[in-house]
């Protein structure tokens, strides 16, 4: 194993947007919305634990380059059946921001979980993908219906 070497590469814009979403009951989702769990905001919660997983990625993924990301967004949305996670992640550097996403989109759906499992043990966190990505090399990608 080795970490591949982008150091002839240029540094470029790269863009990064992943989801995952969370199944869970509408009580659930009810009591998060209306801010009314015992652990507090849950989405704040979610969009900071995201945050911080993009900036941490390459503590988790070992052969993941670390990266100065010039942003991170986490958007947690109502849909019917739960929560969806949109997380977009931006940097001008020589490799991509995809893992940056991926775990930021997971961390988010994690926190979700950890504040809520009191009240819906059977949250299901399901989707984890990446729906788009622009930059580098192999220019842009994206996810068909995405």
């Amino acid at each position: 194993m080795k970490m591949v070497d982008v150091g002839d590469k240029p540094k470029t814009e790269r863009v990064a947007v992943a989801t995952a979403r969370l199944r869970m009951l509408p009580a659930t989702r009810e009591r998060i919305l209306a801010g009314q769990v015992e652990k507090g905001d849950v989405l704040a919660a979610a969009r900071i634990a995201g945050i911080m997983a993009a900036k941490r990625t390459p503590d988790f993924v070992p052969l993941c380059h670390p990266i100065a990301l010039a942003g991170v967004d986490v958007t947690l949305t109502p849909v019917d059946e739960g929560l969806e996670v949109l997380v977009r992640v931006k940097t001008v550097d020589r490799t991509g921001v995809e893992m940056e996403a991926l775990t930021a989109a997971c961390a988010a759906a994690l926190t979700v979980y950890d504040m809520c499992k009191s009240v819906d043990r059977g949250m299901v966190i399901e989707a984890v993908q990446l729906d788009h990505k622009s930059g580098g090399r192999s220019g842009t990608w994206e996810r068909e219906g995405a």
